[in-house]
């Protein structure tokens, strides 16, 4: 369950700044949202990504 979090994670934020690159600057949100989400999750121990993840049916 922590590889797939943290597969996810970078390939979000490495995806968010290939289009901030390359397609507009705005992309550059995305970033913030997904850094904001780690942030979040390290103090309250709640992650949408571990929720969806249960709910495919991943084991931890």
């Amino acid at each position: 369950m922590n590889d797939a979090l943290r597969l996810l994670a970078g390939f979000m934020v490495l995806l968010s700044l290939g289009l901030t690159v390359y397609v507009d600057g705005r992309f550059i949100w995305l970033t913030a949202f997904v850094g904001a989400n780690l942030l979040q999750s390290a103090f309250t121990k709640w992650c949408p990504a571990i929720w969806l993840f249960r709910k495919l049916g991943l084991q931890e």
